[in-house]
């Protein structure tokens, strides 16, 4: 093999050009991928190893990492099976060990590919590859049914001319189907040029009316946008669109006439009619489906790229903190199920109340609660009956008491887990589905991570993308999330911890079960005393873990255990102790950082570490905003047009925004009515869980749609 194959399959190589880095970075990230390392300790702790690459490169190279074994993976079977079949000649092999992607290689496998017996295969064998070949090379004067009729054979099934050239024509079109440079021509004509049409399947014309947008419908398929291409998809799965996805048939046939009609040819007919079949026999469909896979995973991958943002926003969403809380699981004919919580979250009280049939009861519950327990804040869960039972907390006048509504969104997922039972076994689902609404205003992040992501109702199409591919992102998400904030051991439940770099499940139970017999840890050391949790985890998770009861201040933060060395000596010079450092602004600024620059400890993680001294274990999240809906706005009856709203952004896709306006109904501010401005992605104006006004364009009560603008 020349250095030149080696360099263009080299995946260092290809990953640092894609990525637009130097090839020495992304060598590093081999390395600590192999060593075992995480995607959150390489970003914010080798920074020196990779050049500063930060967690989304690191994520990318390791997915192409992933992607290019896998096309290894491929080649190296190819080569196995050609070779083992005695077919592999060294053209082929340096054809296969060249190509770049995997419908490349699929294509030069294509010939050589083991199949059940086609047309093709059958006219072989009735001993008619000669007259093809002879055909398909044009190189004879000989006329066509008399080339034919030499290839009669009645014992091998051919019965006349007819039969011959018919035989011939299906072993021609499998040869042009199979071509190289065919396939990819006609590939190149599908990706520019391939339409997406969806028609009604006329029987199910009265099921399909979400549909009937695309009962007739056609557009390029490139410039089709995620959304609508899955919604088409879907209307295809549930059999009431009918989808081809094709160039004008007459430019791909004008392609393969290029390449394979010579002008002297004395029968072109029998040529043409043979092109023709191949490709709409073999090529179209396979390029078809060949297309219609890229275009759903691009699609796909577009989906989820919003469902990931989307839960970003949402796990990093302004906790209100250590507050002691009262939460409301609101209902109507079951009542209110009202719980207190202390600041740790743990379950004091619970109680039910039924403001709507007995107010006087209830207002007596909550006051006695109130009087009990001191809480800082009422939660209040944002679904059926939430705004009357807010409405209802309100008209108490409770001072010095914030009263919030809170999404309930998967909370009824959670409330019927096995996490819910563990937690809560003595209790029925209203009381975990309070406590959980309680804790969510107090750390979305640390109560959300207990819910399957899929369940949180953030994304577009979730069920109909590629569930693998979405579990992967989300659980990126939630790792980031949980890495970037940083947990607290001796609180942290077990599916926090579950999402600490080097940990994963077990070793997070093993953590709970050393609490459970140990009591709290003192220390980020003492966590490996934990069972099974070795010098790696250690290595990887330490940095992200927070331990507020411990002596060594450093323990509180994000500085990871490695760097406390290079803290400790930083202190001596200055001739204090650390925790002067932390204190102390005018002393940090005196260190000169250059003079603890060593091979392994570089300027960027010196950096980080005066940083963190600053503020200590700080929380990026921002501070938390209460926010009210309109009063007397609680249903979709009571809006009118042109009415200016207060609201919570509660999805955004492609198309536009979904926001909460508190009438139990989401309205949508289309992608046009964003801004004043043209927008292409509503991310760049809005996020999930911010705060906006709008106003009601229009209501659509029989179909329960309300259709808002942001435009000033």
């Amino acid at each position: 093999m020349s250095t030149n194959t080696i360099s263009t399959n080299n995946p260092i190589t290809i990953i640092a050009n894609e990525l637009g880095v130097k090839s020495w970075q992304i060598e590093a990230l081999d390395k600590l991928f192999k060593d075992d390392a995480t995607v959150p300790f390489i970003a914010r702790y080798r920074k020196e190893a990779t050049g500063g690459l930060d967690e989304v490169e690191v994520l990318k190279a390791k997915e192409r990492f992933t992607a290019l074994a896998e096309l290894e993976k491929r080649r190296t079977a190819i080569i196995k099976s050609l070779d083992e079949r005695e077919i592999l000649t060294d053209e082929l092999k340096t054809l296969v060990t060249n190509a770049q992607t995997m419908s490349e290689l699929e294509d030069i496998y294509l010939p050589y590919k083991q199949k059940r017996r086609t047309r093709a295969t059958i006219a072989k064998e009735k001993g008619l590859e000669p007259l093809a070949n002879m055909l398909l090379q044009q190189s004879s004067n000989t006329k066509l049914h008399e080339a034919a009729s030499s290839y009669i054979n009645t014992e091998k099934g051919v019965k006349d001319i007819e039969e011959a050239l018919a035989g011939a024509s299906d072993i021609i079109a499998e040869i042009i189907s199979e071509d190289i440079t065919t396939r990819g021509r006609l590939r190149d004509l599908f990706n520019t040029e391939a339409v997406l049409s969806s028609t009604l399947v006329k029987k199910n014309a009265e099921k399909g009316a979400k549909f009937k947008d695309y009962f007739d419908w056609s557009e390029k398929a490139q410039k089709t946008p995620s959304h609508r291409m899955l919604a088409i998809f879907r209307g295809e799965n549930e059999e009431i669109l009918r989808i081809k996805i094709r160039p004008e048939q007459e430019r791909a046939e004008a392609i393969l006439s290029r390449l394979f009609i010579k002008n002297s040819c004395t029968y072109s007919d029998f040529m043409y009619s043979t092109l023709s079949d191949s490709y709409a026999r073999l090529l179209a469909p396979s390029l078809e489906n060949e297309l219609r896979a890229e275009l759903k995973e691009k699609a796909d991958r577009e989906a989820v790229n919003v469902f990931a943002q989307n839960l970003r926003e949402l796990l990093m969403s302004a906790p209100l903190g250590s507050k002691r809380v009262l939460a409301i699981d609101p209902g109507v004919r079951t009542g209110c199920k009202t719980v207190y919580i202390n600041e740790r979250g743990d379950l004091i009280d619970n109680t039910v109340i039924y403001p709507d049939r007995k107010p006087d009861q209830a207002e007596e519950i909550i006051r006695n609660l109130i009087k009990k327990h001191s809480p800082e804040a009422i939660a209040i869960g944002n679904g059926t009956y939430g705004r009357e039972t807010e409405a209802f907390i309100r008209s108490l006048k409770l001072e010095g008491i914030q009263t919030v509504l809170v999404s309930e969104s998967g909370a009824s997922i959670y409330s019927a887990s096995e996490t819910a039972r563990e937690e809560f076994p003595d209790y029925d689902l209203t009381v975990r589905g309070a406590v959980s609404i309680g804790r969510r205003l107090m750390d979305p992040l640390s109560e959300l991570v207990k819910i399957d992501p899929k369940s949180i109702g953030v994304g577009q199409y979730q069920h109909d993308v590629d569930q693998t591919m979405l579990k992967e992102s989300l659980d990126s998400v939630v790792i980031s999330c949980v890495n970037g904030v940083g947990v607290e051991l001796n609180t942290a439940s077990k599916e926090l911890l579950t999402y600490v770099s080097g940990l994963g499940k077990k070793l997070a139970e093993n953590i709970i079960e050393y609490r459970k017999a140990n009591g709290k840890l003192t220390s980020r050391k003492e966590l490996l005393k934990v069972p099974r949790l070795g010098a790696k985890a250690y290595e990887q998770a330490a940095g992200f873990i927070r331990v507020s009861e411990s002596k060594n201040p450093l323990d509180k933060s994000a500085v990871h255990p490695e760097s406390y060395k290079v803290v400790e000596q930083m202190a001596k010079d200055q001739g204090c102790k650390v925790e002067d450092l932390l204190l102390s602004s005018e002393i940090r600024s005196k260190i000169d950082l250059k003079k603890y620059v060593t091979e392994k400890t570089g300027l960027p993680t010196l950096q980080d570490i005066i940083a963190e001294l600053a503020k200590p274990g700080r929380d990026p999240r921002e501070q938390f905003v209460a926010f009210s809906f309109s009063k007397g706005v609680n249903k979709v009856s009571d809006l009118k047009e042109g009415m200016e709203l207060p609201g919570i952004v509660t999805n955004v896709t492609n198309f536009g925004a979904f926001v909460d306006i508190g009438v139990h109904q989401d309205g949508l501010v289309h992608i046009s009515q964003l801004a004043n401005k043209y927008v292409s992605d509503p991310n760049e104006i809005v996020k999930v869980q911010q705060q906006v006004k709008v106003k009601v364009l229009e209501i659509d009560l029989p179909r329960n749609r309300i259709s808002l603008t942001m435009k000033s």
